[in-house]
């Protein structure tokens, strides 16, 4: 076992063990460890906070959300719960996608869509004709 990673016979890596994954020497002293960990919660929620403002502005909003949350993984067992926890969600959304039968109902909701959207838009021309909402003649 090295750095948390177990190793079996064949070879394959397991999940990582939870639990602080800071340098032995801070884990030895206590009040080196105490800072440690205010550090790295400070530093995480500074990334979580600018995921967050980063969703209603342009920014990979979320990337950098699950960013942070990486960052506190690295020293709190509640965060590297919640990441695991979302990678199988993840990885069960992903299975789901490729199933056939759901993306061929993807595909039909989303041509259905389009059509209906279409078929408004039509209307719409059709019954106004193409106006501007606004009247730039008037300026």
């Amino acid at each position: 076992m090295a750095h948390g990673v177990t190793v079996d016979e064949s070879g394959r890596r397991d999940e990582q063990g939870l639990g602080s994954r800071a340098p032995e020497f801070v884990k030895a002293r206590r009040a080196l460890h105490l800072s440690w960990q205010v550090g790295v919660f400070v530093v995480g929620l500074a990334v979580v906070v600018a995921g967050v403002i980063m969703l209603p502005l342009p920014g990979p909003g979320w990337v950098v959300i699950f960013g942070g949350m990486a960052i506190w993984a690295t020293e709190f067992v509640w965060a590297q719960l919640v990441l695991r926890w979302t990678k199988r969600k993840v990885t069960e959304a992903a299975q789901r996608a490729l199933d056939p039968r759901v993306r061929r109902r993807n595909i039909i909701l989303t041509s259905v869509g389009l059509v209906i959207v279409a078929a408004l838009a039509g209307f719409y021309l059709w019954k106004f004709g193409l106006q501007m909402p606004w009247k730039i003649k008037d300026q």
